[in-house]
């Protein structure tokens, strides 16, 4: 099993295990996005372009789901702030109503079932993953106990009236260990955590790690 604080920071990971991180931004509230909103609800700054610019786990598979990849890919094409950096990394598409030839560079289409399809990469160990957006390929990850890391970007905005695309509805109870903050432009909060999923309120039941060690 993977012991608590594992991988500790995201600049010093331990590359000697396969690893799964899922990657979300979000708003305050907890909305993936918002009807009306530019993306990254228009307050993305310098030193979070800068940052996305690194290509954090740029080594990384990028999983992602058919809405998320049709999503990205169009705004790839418009040449969206920060798309730019997904262009050259290898990413893996989850989907039975995609076909072949996809027009996104290095992207590879999985058409059998992700959990499935991601726990064999895990214990193949051939290299890490991390998600972007892909709300219910992340719920079902986390649910099988695959997930190793979280991370939440939060932008500093409330979407009660027009936010869309609730990220946590229907996910189990999760407790999080924090190993990593950031703040960007002075608004950006970077939140890092290692999950552990309860079946129940804690001191009624016991926890489950949410990943184990293959």
């Amino acid at each position: 099993m993977i012991a608590k604080g594992r991988f500790s920071r995201s600049e010093d990971k331990d590359t000697t295990m396969t690893e799964l991180l899922i990657d979300f931004i979000t708003s305050l509230d907890g909305y993936a996005a918002a009807d009306g909103w530019p993306g990254w609800w228009g307050l993305q700054g310098p030193e979070y372009l800068a940052w996305l610019g690194k290509q954090p786990e740029a080594d990384y598979n990028v999983l992602m789901g058919a809405t998320t990849y049709r999503v990205m890919s169009g705004f790839a094409a418009e040449g969206e702030p920060g798309t730019d950096a997904l262009a050259g990394m290898s990413k893996v598409v989850f989907s039975t109503t995609l076909r072949e030839p996809l027009s996104w560079a290095n992207t590879q289409l999985v058409a059998h079932e992700p959990v499935e399809a991601v726990r064999e990469m895990k214990e193949k160990g051939l290299k890490s993953m991390r998600t972007i957006g892909s709300l219910t390929l992340c719920r079902s990850l986390l649910k099988a106990g695959l997930v190793d890391r979280f991370r939440v970007v939060v932008f500093p905005v409330i979407t009660g009236r027009s936010g869309r695309e609730r990220i946590y509805d229907d996910y189990p109870d999760v407790v999080l260990e924090m190993i990593s903050s950031r703040t960007f432009d002075g608004r950006i909060q970077l939140l890092e955590y290692v999950p552990t999923i309860l079946s129940g309120p804690p001191g009624t039941t016991q926890s489950t790690p949410s990943s184990t060690r293959l």
